[in-house]
């Protein structure tokens, strides 16, 4: 049964966490911006293209730090919320009717459970929309400067790398292409001055990569897989996984990835970094009950001793939630170096501090 206590407490926790989460964005954007201004300034459009880029990159990168910064706003509102309840003696009646805490704080952790949830969410749905844009350089939004390219491998075999990716035009500067020894030309290597990549439609000659200035100029016996010649020195390469953003996003581009294309990745051929994104798999199915345990862990330290200072339950409070923080970051670099098994690296830290949190729990005053 839903009381008006109940929806007092709900609304407390909701206005803290607001409050908490505008505060530590407002300060991200304003020391970003003031350390980075000049990458935004003094370039055309004058003082509203300024505004105007400043406006777009900042409005991608929220996503990102909510992100970053979501399991931590949900355990200092929760705290906050629960510090004050106990500092305007509002527990005391509840326990006084014969309410147990725990019960009191239902709608606390309720909210908790509530913004733990549009973690995952947000990485679902709208990290992996906005991917491209956050892959973009402050300086260079419409991706005219030349990049650093990672190369992949597509589905038929065939591994693509290049010297330089320009992202406005698609363009690959220098690409080099090793075909499989499957290929019916068997294994081979094949370089391009150019390759311009043009996605996919109706057109015959789309889905794939425009070869311009290639190095052999032409085959004499069967052609490489998914190679078609056009003419001399110019081919249209098919691929299905390869396409521009394959070959040229960074080291870290799956980060942003979904969690069903993270699956879907584990079975790629490309052997580079699996190890990181199946440790990031599991760590995206572990973190919303990381952070329910970082909730419990912190409620409880407060309300162990309701005669302690507001200000060292609170403290106590984050030492708790850091130590477990570090610990889960430790067990993702161990799992990163493969010194750990993924799965285990995910869930070591539920495993090490799930029954205590409970047991912290059970053992709240009432």
């Amino acid at each position: 049964m839903i009381t008006t206590l109940d929806r007092m407490f709900f609304w407390t926790f909701l206005r803290s966490f607001l409050i908490v989460l505008v505060s530590l964005l407002s300060l991200f954007i304003v020391i970003d911006l003031f350390t980075h201004l000049d990458d935004f300034v003094n370039k055309a459009g004058g003082l509203s293209g300024s505004l105007q880029r400043i406006t777009t990159y900042y409005m991608n990168r929220i996503p990102e730090w909510f992100d970053l910064l979501g399991i931590f706003v949900t355990l200092i509102a929760a705290a906050f919320s629960v510090s004050w309840i106990q500092r305007n003696n509002e527990l005391l009646p509840l326990l006084s009717a014969g309410i147990p805490t725990r019960r009191a704080i239902r709608p606390i952790l309720m909210g908790a459970a509530l913004t733990l949830a549009l973690g995952p969410l947000n990485q679902q749905y709208v990290i992996p929309e906005i991917a491209d844009e956050l892959m973009k350089q402050r300086d260079d939004p419409e991706g005219e400067r030349a990049q650093v390219l990672m190369g992949a491998y597509d589905r038929s075999g065939i591994h693509i790398e290049g010297y330089a990716g320009y992202r406005k035009d698609k363009k690959v500067s220098r690409m080099s292409i090793t075909f499989p020894e499957s290929s019916p030309s068997g294994m081979i290597h094949m370089t391009a001055q150019e390759a311009f990549y043009i996605p996919k439609s109706d057109e015959p000659l789309s889905g794939g990569w425009m070869l311009v200035g290639t190095n052999p100029l032409s085959f004499e016996g069967p052609l490489p897989t998914n190679l078609v010649a056009l003419s001399t020195g110019r081919f249209f390469l098919k691929v299905e996984d390869a396409d521009f953003d394959a070959v040229c996003r960074g080291g870290s581009w799956y980060v942003h990835a979904s969690i069903t294309d993270l699956r879907n990745m584990l079975v790629d051929p490309e052997p580079r970094r699996r190890g990181k994104m199946a440790v990031l798999f599991h760590t995206r199915l572990t973190r919303p009950l990381v952070g329910a345990l970082m909730v419990l862990l912190g409620v409880s330290v407060i309300l162990w001793n309701p005669n302690r200072h507001v200000f060292i339950s609170a403290g106590l409070c984050l030492a708790v939630a850091a130590v477990l923080g570090l610990f889960t970051l430790l067990s993702k670099y161990l799992g990163d170096q493969e010194i750990l098994s993924a799965p285990m690296a995910a869930w070591l830290p539920i495993i090490v501090f799930g029954p205590p949190a409970l047991v912290a729990f059970d053992s709240i005053h009432t």
